[in-house]
């Protein structure tokens, strides 16, 4: 007999309830995005955000089981992000799961958002464990091992900025509009179609502006994004004008792009060769060839995700990359996680606490700089 778990994600600005069947089918998901509520203040704000998600919740609850024609005793679970998150908004999700299974005497299953994010490759691909992950989001920029559910090693994390923070601030000093990732993008991909229209070599402008790849000469696998967010900065104070021309956003963004690929090339390559050596006795029961799965908001940037794709072929690795929709905060991936608990019986109590800060691997060293986001 099938199962079905209900998912809600809260933890930041998108409200997202799905229902998934077991074998990976998702019956329903919705998102309701609060873009226009923080527009004007050109970041996030909790109290507005946690507000939103009070006042769609509900609605989306409702929408998606009149979607899938289940009531809530076809249900198999409740799943809910209970963290790490803006505390506000997760105590909301969490709530109404917790109110739903209570009501309907059913089993409640408290979420990580982030192991949400890198179980979501096994959603779409059917990834087998191990796996190398690359975590890029607007919090967090992580390198880790999934080893099995619950159970992940950290071996690279953020010093300063995440990469999708780095992203935002930079577009923000640009001028662009919130949130700044997809700006950034658009103007990269406009430089490289003025390039080809020109016959411009695209590189000649990273030479120009020549931005660092901070960290890349430490034999770890830690990023740091801060250095190149103030070099950018730099060479933005060196434009006289008030205002940033569109050729001269596009120039800085390929070239912000094309740093961020350096980088990440050069962690990721540490990362791939560790793996591949610690991990041999348990890739050897797998198909060729190992994955590396990319997750998290950032991994739907079209540039990184080529870049990974080419960087893993070299290592002889498979990129897993979920569809676009899937990369941004969602339900879906709320109730996959739920249904892969829920099949290891883990459930947990309603009177599971929300969590500001959850790390997936909490027994990682600590590093020095990276504070919470460890």
């Amino acid at each position: 007999m099938s199962k079905y778990v209900l998912g809600i994600e809260s933890s930041c600005d998108d409200t997202g309830v799905a229902i998934i069947r077991d074998d990976g089918t998702i019956m329903a998901n919705l998102i309701s995005s609060q873009f226009e509520e923080h527009l004007e203040f050109g970041g996030v704000v909790p109290e507005i955000a946690a507000r939103a998600h009070l006042d769609h919740v509900d609605r989306l609850i409702k929408a998606a089981m009149q979607q899938t024609g289940l009531t809530f005793s076809n249900l198999s679970a409740i799943a809910a992000t209970c963290g790490p998150g803006l505390i506000g908004g997760v105590m909301v999700g969490m709530m109404a799961g917790k109110a739903i299974a209570a009501a309907h005497d059913l089993p409640f299953i408290a979420v990580n958002h982030l192991e949400a994010h890198l179980l979501t490759a096994r959603l779409t691909n059917e990834v087998a464990l191990p796996y190398l992950c690359l975590l890029v989001s607007g919090g967090h920029s992580q390198l880790l091992i999934a080893e099995d559910i619950s159970s992940y090693k950290r071996i690279g994390t953020t010093l300063d900025d995440a990469l999708g923070e780095a992203f935002d601030k930079t577009a923000k000093m640009m001028g662009l509009p919130y949130p700044g990732g997809p700006y950034m993008q658009k103007l990269a991909e406009d430089y490289i179609s003025r390039c080809a229209a020109n016959n411009i070599d695209p590189q000649d402008i990273v030479k120009k502006y020549n931005l660092p790849h901070p960290l890349t000469r430490h034999d770890n696998m830690d990023f740091s994004f801060s250095g190149l967010k103030t070099a950018m900065r730099t060479h933005i104070d060196k434009i006289k004008t008030d205002e940033i021309s569109i050729a001269q956003a596009e120039e800085l963004a390929y070239a912000f792009h094309q740093a961020i690929i350096g980088v990440l090339n050069n962690k990721l390559s540490r990362a791939m060769t560790y793996f591949k050596a610690e991990y041999a006795t348990q890739l050897e029961t797998q198909a060729p060839p190992p994955a590396i799965v990319l997750a998290g908001g950032v991994a739907a940037n079209r540039f990184i995700r080529e870049a990974m794709q080419e960087l893993a072929a070299s290592h002889n690795m498979a990129l897993i990359a979920p569809p676009v929709k899937l990369c941004s905060d969602n339900g879906a991936m709320i109730a996959w996680a739920g249904i892969e608990r829920l099949r290891r019986g883990m459930v947990d109590s309603l009177d599971f606490a929300a969590r500001p800060r959850w790390p997936l691997d909490p027994n990682a060293e600590k590093r020095i700089g990276a504070g919470v986001k460890a």
